[in-house]
């Protein structure tokens, strides 16, 4: 499994539109090949800063599947108003887990 984490760094007064955007655009993600689940979390240190975290079942999933796709322009042209830069995106697969009780 491999994480896609987004850094979105949202418009000042644009976070309620984002939310909403990312929230229309789940199904894009889940109807792509190989796509798991998706998530949104706001970066509590860094107001205006969020992460778009995606689980793929490969990178090629993500860097060639889904960026070739036509539900990639559509998430791009939803989210592209309410971002003032480009995302920054990494991705990672686990490499430990531990869990308490």
């Amino acid at each position: 499994m491999i994480l896609e984490a987004a850094e979105l760094t949202v418009t000042p007064g644009r976070e309620a539109d984002l939310e909403a955007v990312v929230c229309e655009a789940v199904p894009l993600f889940l109807g792509s090949h190989g796509c798991q689940g998706v998530r949104l979390h706001r970066v509590m240190e860094t107001p205006g800063l969020y992460r778009l975290m995606v689980d793929w079942e490969t990178l090629e999933d993500h860097t060639v599947l889904f960026r070739g796709s036509d539900a990639f322009a559509q998430w791009r042209a939803l989210v592209s108003p309410h971002v003032a830069a480009p995302p920054s995106v990494t991705h990672s697969e686990e490499s430990l887990t531990s869990r308490g009780a």
